[in-house]
């Protein structure tokens, strides 16, 4: 009898097994007449390497497919891998960063094709790593979310849930990254601290009588203001709601509505609402009555400044870019005498109050988000 050596080599010992159950179609689903027992692997992205927590998940997953299998079930586990579309385009520009190419030089078809070499190569990574772990995975059935069935399977979803009312497109608002050009999750989102400023602003009433006065971190998305918004209780403003301001530099018409986002105690009580481009205000708007589908939009995917439904914004500054257009808004509102200059402690007058504010950045772009309308 061989002598068993004092520890054990895994190397020498799993691979072999692993390699012998699988080429004899061992994790395959094979008893017709069992119970069927299914699971779904939760696809990596094909990213680069598993880590400790994917170890974990499968190590469980695959307690429990073997056990079913000794009870005696029809056990499949069926393995994939997932696309991670905004994660995945960023490892293959930093590659192509690499040899000084960039995905613009390359056009759209030429980049799809690197990416898929990329899938290719990291996904095979994966899948070896899966199979050094042990996972008694039904391979035949691999998966990929990008697969033509997949697709095919999501729209007819869609279609069927559409049909039966579940489902229904509206406006809704996204964390939008102009910098990668596609919505990001709340969980892509980092909030960083910044220096910045405050502008205060005076809105005239609709008849001239005065003007009630309104404060925003972000003075670019005036032209997309669709109302002003106080305090119910506030007793300023009770006999203002339900008058209209005219916007400065656009000339829009908005009405004054009462809500309790409105905060009495912070600043004028009073605030302006852009239910286009802050998800706040979004609730405040459809509050206040206005549809998702009527709420304006001022910026493009780019995050330059676009016409708006009511064909309301100067022309001269369709185009620019969100930060070149707040230097021109400020000036344009300061012309028009309806900025109200900060007085420091010394007594000089500024455009502006300098603020700590909290702002939203991607955390893989490294750029502002900006909460954008879009279809969903």
């Amino acid at each position: 009898m061989t002598e068993l050596p004092k520890t054990f080599d895994p190397a020498a010992i799993e691979q072999r097994w692993y390699a012998h159950w699988e080429e004899r179609g061992l994790f395959r689903p094979d008893r017709p007449g069992a119970e069927p027992w299914t699971i779904v692997n939760p696809p990596p992205n094909v990213t680069g390497s598993l880590h400790i927590g994917h170890a974990l998940d499968n190590t469980l997953q695959d307690i429990l497919t073997r056990h079913a299998r000794l009870k005696g079930k029809d056990a499949m586990w069926v393995v994939g891998t997932d696309h991670a579309g905004i994660a995945t385009q960023m490892v293959v520009e930093r590659n192509l960063a690499k040899d000084g190419v960039k995905r613009t030089d390359l056009g759209r078809d030429a980049f799809v094709d690197k990416v898929w070499e990329w899938k290719a190569e990291s996904g095979g990574q994966i899948t070896r790593q899966l199979r050094r772990l042990g996972c008694s995975m039904d391979w035949s059935n691999e998966r990929f979310t990008m697969d033509p069935g997949f697709s095919a399977a999501v729209l007819k979803v869609f279609v069927e849930l559409y049909r039966q009312g579940l489902l229904y497109r509206d406006k809704r608002l996204v964390n939008w990254d102009a910098g990668l050009g596609t919505a990001i999750s709340d969980l892509e989102v980092e909030t960083r601290e910044i220096k910045g400023s405050f502008w205060r602003l005076r809105y005239p009433l609709e008849d001239g009588s005065g003007f009630i006065e309104v404060a925003t971190t972000r003075p670019e998305t005036m032209l997309a203001d669709m109302a002003v918004a106080v305090h119910p209780d506030d007793a300023r403003y009770t006999a203002l709601v339900g008058r209209r301001v005219r916007l400065p530099i656009t000339g829009r018409l908005i009405p004054i509505v009462a809500d309790e986002h409105a905060d009495p105690e912070l600043g004028s009580g009073a605030v302006k609402i852009t239910p286009g481009h802050d998800f706040n205000d979004f609730e405040v708007g459809r509050r206040a009555g206005i549809e998702a589908r009527d709420m304006l939009n001022m910026l493009d995917a780019k995050a330059r400044i676009c016409q708006t439904a009511d064909g309301a914004v100067p022309a001269e500054l369709i185009g620019l870019d969100r930060f070149d257009a707040r230097k021109a808004i400020v000036a344009r509102l300061k012309d028009e005498g309806v900025l109200i200059p900060h007085v420091d402690k010394d007594g000089v007058e500024h455009d502006a109050e300098p603020r700590t504010i909290q702002t939203p950045y991607g955390d893989r772009s490294g750029v502002v988000i900006e909460p954008w309308l879009t279809d969903q």
